[in-house]
Order: C-alpha cells, then sequence, then structure tokens
C-alpha cells in the first residue's frame, strides 16, 4: 500500500469518525492510545491514524484486510442448494466483520478534545514509546492538533473497589517482587466526580508498596510512570517509561530544544566547578595566598636588613677611617 493511498484511507475513515462513535464507545476491556487535542477534535482523528498507521506498519508489518468477496467457485454454482447460500452468507458476514476490525479504530471518547483510538493486535505501550522515541531523536514535527499521545494498555470500572481488583495484578509485571523501580503517578479524571486524586494516588501507592516495599516514589526522574486516566466510569492505565524525558508524552514539546540552552551553558562556565565549590579546595587556596603572602614580607624583611648591615659596614668603615687620620 502506497504512502499516499494509506493516508486517504485514514482521512475517509476520519471523516465517517461520526457515525463509528455513535455505534462505539469507550469502554472496559478495551486497549489504545489515548490522544489530547485542542478544539479540532476531527483533524486530530485523522492525524492519528496517519501517525499511528505509519508506525503501526514499521512495527508490525502493513495491515491486513479481510476479503468479503473471498468464496470458494463451487459455492458459486450451486446457489440453488439453500444449505450452500446459507452458508456462503455466513462466512461474507464472517468476512465483513474481519474487515471493520481495523489495526486502529476511532471510538467516542466519552470527553471533549479527547480521541481515543482502539487497537487490535497491537501493544499501545510498544508503539506510542517508538513514536516519541523517533520524534525525539529526530526533532521532526508530525503533527499540529495532537498534544499528548497516552498508551492505554488496560481498563477498568472507574470504581475504587473495582479499580483496586483489577490494578492489583495489573501492576505485577512491573512491581511485583523481584521486581521493583522508581515510579510516580500521574492521575486525570474527566467527567467524574466520585474519584478523588489524592484518594486514588494513595490508595494505588498503597499497592505499589504492597508488591515490594523496594519500590519507592521519584517525582524528578522516575524509570516508570503510572497513568491513571479516568473518563466517566472507566478507567484508562498504563505503566510507561522515559516520561519525563519525552515531555509528558507530549507531540509538541519533544520536538523542541531545552529551553536557555545558551543562557544555562554560560552560566555553568561561569559557576564554580565541583572542585573549586569544595571547602577544601577553598582552605587551600586561602592557605596558598598566606603562604605567598608571608613569603613576600620575608624577602622584604630580608632585603631591608642587608641594606642596613651594608650601610652600617659603609659607616662604621668610614668613622673608622676618619678616627685613624689623626694617628
Amino acid at each position: 500500500m502506497s504512502e499516499e493511498s494509506r493516508k486517504r484511507g485514514w482521512r475517509a475513515q476520519a471523516r465517517g469518525g461520526k457515525r463509528a462513535r455513535r455505534e462505539r464507545a469507550l469502554c472496559t476491556g478495551m486497549q489504545g492510545v489515548l490522544i489530547t487535542c485542542n478544539m479540532n477534535a476531527q483533524r486530530c482523528t485523522a492525524e492519528a491514524y496517519s501517525l499511528l498507521g505509519e508506525y503501526g506498519d514499521r512495527l508490525y508489518g502493513p495491515e491486513e484486510l479481510g476479503d468479503p468477496q473471498s468464496s470458494n467457485s463451487d459455492e458459486e454454482q450451486d446457489e440453488d442448494d439453500v444449505e450452500a447460500a446459507l452458508k456462503k452468507e455466513v462466512m461474507q458476514l464472517q468476512g465483513s466483520n474481519k474487515k471493520r476490525k481495523r489495526r486502529f479504530q476511532a471510538v467516542d471518547s466519552g470527553a471533549n478534545n479527547v480521541v481515543f483510538i482502539q487497537t487490535h493486535h497491537v501493544d499501545p505501550e510498544k508503539l506510542v514509546h517508538h513514536i516519541l522515541q523517533d520524534i525525539y531523536q529526530t526533532k521532526k514535527k508530525k503533527s499540529r492538533v495532537i498534544l499528548r499521545m497516552l498508551p492505554v494498555s488496560g481498563t477498568c470500572r472507574a470504581f475504587p473497589e473495582d479499580m483496586e481488583k483489577y490494578l492489583s495484578s495489573y501492576l505485577e509485571p512491573w512491581f511485583k517482587a523481584p521486581n521493583h523501580a522508581s515510579y510516580q503517578i500521574n492521575f486525570k479524571a474527566r467527567n467524574s466526580s466520585h474519584n478523588k486524586r489524592d484518594d486514588v494516588i494513595k490508595a494505588l501507592a498503597g499497592l505499589v508498596a504492597k508488591l515490594n516495599p523496594e519500590n519507592k516514589v521519584d517525582l524528578t526522574d522516575p524509570e516508570l510512570t503510572i497513568i491513571v486516566e479516568i473518563i466517566k466510569s472507566v478507567c484508562c492505565v498504563s505503566v510507561v517509561r522515559d516520561y519525563t524525558l519525552f515531555r509528558k508524552y507530549n507531540l509538541q514539546e519533544v520536538t523542541r530544544e531545552p529551553a536557555n540552552e545558551n543562557q544555562r551553558a554560560a552560566k555553568s562556565k561561569a559557576e564554580p566547578t565541583a572542585d573549586e565549590a569544595r571547602p577544601e579546595h577553598k582552605k587551600e587556596v586561602v592557605e596558598a595566598g598566606s603562604e605567598q603572602k608571608e613569603a613576600g614580607q620575608n624577602i622584604e624583611e630580608k632585603e631591608g636588613g642587608t641594606d642596613g648591615e651594608k650601610e652600617t659596614e659603609a659607616v662604621a668603615q668610614g668613622n673608622g677611617s676618619k678616627e685613624a687620620e689623626p694617628e
């Protein structure tokens, strides 16, 4: 499939997104990619299809679609046979269902400025990390309206008891002994009032600590980030790497160089080095200066004493000569 034909297919699928959203909505049991945008969900959906399709083909090869017209020639010749006709119809229905089950399919997220792309036979965390890693390395801008792209590898009902039961087993591959890691929790709730941020984070941190006490919270540069996104009554979760490095998985920010890089470089030159900042180093400098100062004073005193001695000897010799003359 050529690049242009693939893009036309994604655009057509995005234009039909309204009908798809009416038919399907985000629910438990789904996997996919949660994408935030700014007031242009239709264009965001088209960009998401194009971007996911491009990198999906790289990782998993071109998408293969079922052909609902495929059938045996023997059955076509025997259309008068009722049994064969029914069998043919069943196969066509199965083929059409297979065709509609695309690798990426937009569904109604249930929130404004949020697009959810359901995935099939794809690891969302691996795919999104691959996209961000490539953009981070190349600094090539891939989208205009997409802001953040978050993988969703698990979903459950967004109620405390359901979340605790689901997450206690979901988090085991990363945090259960002997595995352990530093982590942080990123929580966001949309159109949901029955989950308080502090309560969810506290309960989730307790689950992680129960899996292995060696798991430690790190809000500066954690190894893993637990993402919890609640939309209405659905809780979307994932565990991702390089969350800080990839600017919170923001496609707009990850293409930019660090702000004020030149200023920070100049400031680092002006600041003392680690050795110069050591108290021992400062003490050595002061002691060296004192020794140099004392040495200078000793030289001056020594030179002054020599001149005095010469002058005294000259006067003594002069007096001696004067006193010797009368004699």
